[in-house]
């Protein structure tokens, strides 16, 4: 078996629309261990939550995975049947969305949701799924665990409820959780905390994380590597402090240097000029290129990922280091 939890190793999936094939995930590879963060970055369209999908076997039609293979703890995800994939979601594998209405049920109390996850998956009594749930919700840092027990998602904060959603997921100790920007729409204080909290209980159940965002700053905090995702495929990848202190891609750089964070003295923010390429129409080209400061002829072939340094993965002719201090993106 694996000493990893996950391994996803060159997966592809793919949207099969009436305008034509559209590549949302393009030989993506990543991989992590237990009680291990890792941050998967991009912004709006870059394929990062149809990964996170993908990995979950939650891509519906017109999506398909059509190459690859999706390891958890060396088990593949992507020829696994239907039966033995439902046992391990909500079990081994569990995921967080960034609506936790999408999660908890609105008419029924929080009590009901969470042991009705627990029968679902362990044999015990309901007495014993109470008390489970519960303490769960006091891991979660919430107060009043009883109390909030006997209420109905609405009568909780949006912060209370996404609280409520991450214990849900985390009832069974999984080996693995995928969260997709479940903090997005939060205060950054309420942010802070849970991000905190995610990432003790992490550490104390050895549970692999994969959270999804655009924001490098959640990373810098919560994550131990990060993947940076353009236009369906993986650009740069790393440690974080590797990553965010030295990027190498100039796409990285650009989205490092637009963090309101490194505005020096009210100077003007970073743009990266023009837009992201339409995945309906990639061209056989490096997919930043025409985006790019670095474009030399080579860069008219696309360019398979490569490790100019130990465990520092880019895919780019002409990596080239950016030093950030530790302070502009901590």
């Amino acid at each position: 078996m694996s000493a990893l939890t996950l391994e996803v190793r060159n997966l592809r999936t793919h949207f099969f629309t009436p305008e034509g094939v559209l590549p949302a995930v393009d030989d993506v590879s990543l991989s992590v261990g237990r009680g291990r963060i890792l941050g998967l970055v991009g912004e709006s369209g870059s394929g990062k939550s149809v990964t996170g999908f993908s990995i979950l076997g939650m891509v519906d039609a017109p999506g398909r995975i059509v190459g690859g293979e999706i390891l958890f703890q060396g088990r593949d995800l992507v020829r696994m049947d239907k039966t033995s994939l439902r046992e391990l979601q909500g079990n081994r594998i569990a995921m967080i969305f960034q609506d936790p209405m999408m999660t908890l049920n609105p008419v029924l109390k929080v009590e009901a949701q969470m042991v009705d996850a627990v029968l679902a998956h362990s044999k015990v009594s309901r007495q014993q799924a109470r008390e489970l749930a519960r303490d769960t919700l006091g891991m979660m840092g919430i107060a009043s665990p009883e109390e909030r027990l006997q209420a109905y998602p609405h009568q909780l904060s949006g912060g209370m409820r996404q609280r409520v959603a991450i214990a849900i997921a985390m009832l069974h100790k999984p080996d693995l959780i995928i969260a997709d920007e479940p903090t997005t729409a939060l205060d950054v204080t309420i942010q802070a905390q849970i991000l905190s909290e995610v990432q003790k209980l992490a550490r104390q159940h050895g549970t692999a994380l994969i959270w999804i965002t655009h924001d490098l700053s959640v990373v810098a905090g919560l994550a131990d590597e990060v993947a940076v995702m353009y236009a369906g495929r993986i650009v740069e990848q790393g440690s974080v402090d590797a990553v965010l202190d030295a990027p190498l891609h100039p796409y990285t750089q650009g989205l490092i240097g637009s963090l309101p964070s490194n505005n020096r003295r009210g100077a003007r923010l970073r743009q990266i000029p023009g837009m992201t390429p339409n995945l309906l129409h990639l061209p056989p080209t490096c997919a930043f290129a025409a985006r790019c400061e670095r474009l030399s002829q080579q860069c008219l072939v696309a360019p398979a990922i490569s490790e100019p340094l130990p465990a520092h993965r880019v895919r780019c002719y002409h990596p080239t280091p950016s030093t950030q201090s530790s302070e502009q993106h901590g």
